[in-house]
């Protein structure tokens, strides 16, 4: 599984460039003033529009910069690819417009929203080779029970009877061990590590610096990975007992 940790990180520059070093990380058309560091640094990047932040505070979208930002670094060796435009809380016909507009030549990934029906999920799956998911609507903060009850309705349709992916999956806002660790994603994000390297964070004996508590937490989550295959929420507990007893 890939980790995709997103900027900017706080601290230094000096901070940033040994944070990620090596690492995977989600840069936004809206903050992309750390992109140097990702480019010369990280393994692999993916791009963001900045569509959820808009949606939380307010905002319009800039369809076409976007579009054009990501067409010109498509062809970095580190790019992995883009997510096209999305309208959160949006209809499906918006979203579908959305895709029809993407450029061929740019690697997009579309956003299925936990909103949005079934039949979308399973038709995203069969068209894309990776699909990234979105918790919004009534779904939207992911861990809460009546989020795992719709994850799995989601599962029960992009995956196989044997629990395996249609196409590779990606979590937005899911780079929490406690909710990829149960779901076969490929991939996942955060801001996690970028925002929470302060030192209240961790007690009385912080880590020196910004980027030190940043690579902390980041290491932490990368010491887990996804799982192998979806497992119907009443037999998970199950399996881990019988996994952990191995």
């Amino acid at each position: 599984m890939i980790h995709y940790h997103g900027t900017p990180i706080s601290g230094s520059h000096l901070d940033a460039v040994r944070f990620l070093r090596g690492r995977h990380a989600l840069v936004s058309h809206l903050s992309v003033y750390q992109l140097g560091e990702v480019l010369e640094c990280c393994q692999s990047f993916v791009l963001d529009s900045g569509a959820f932040t808009l949606w939380k505070h307010g905002g319009k979208l800039n369809v076409a910069g976007y579009t054009e930002w990501c067409e010109s670094l498509s062809r970095h060796p580190g790019y992995d690819w883009s997510l096209i435009p999305d309208v959160i809380d949006g209809s499906e016909s918006d979203n579908d417009a959305m895709l029809a507009d993407w450029p061929n030549n740019v690697r997009g990934v579309p956003v299925f929203h936990l909103h949005e029906s079934l039949r979308r999920a399973e038709e995203l799956s069969f068209q894309y080779d990776i699909v990234a998911l979105g918790s919004s609507g009534e779904f939207a903060t992911p861990g809460t029970e009546k989020w795992w009850h719709r994850i799995a309705e989601v599962m029960g349709v992009m995956c196989d009877d044997e629990g395996r992916p249609h196409c590779r999956l990606h979590g937005l806002r899911m780079l929490d061990p406690a909710i990829f660790h149960r779901l076969p994603l490929t991939s996942a994000d955060s801001t996690n590590a970028a925002q929470n390297g302060v030192p209240p964070r961790f007690g009385m004996y912080p880590p020196p610096s910004s980027g030190a508590r940043c690579a902390v937490i980041a290491d932490r989550i990368e010491a887990h990975n996804s799982a192998a295959r979806w497992v119907p929420l009443d037999k998970q507990d199950t399996l881990f007992k019988l996994e952990a007893a191995q």
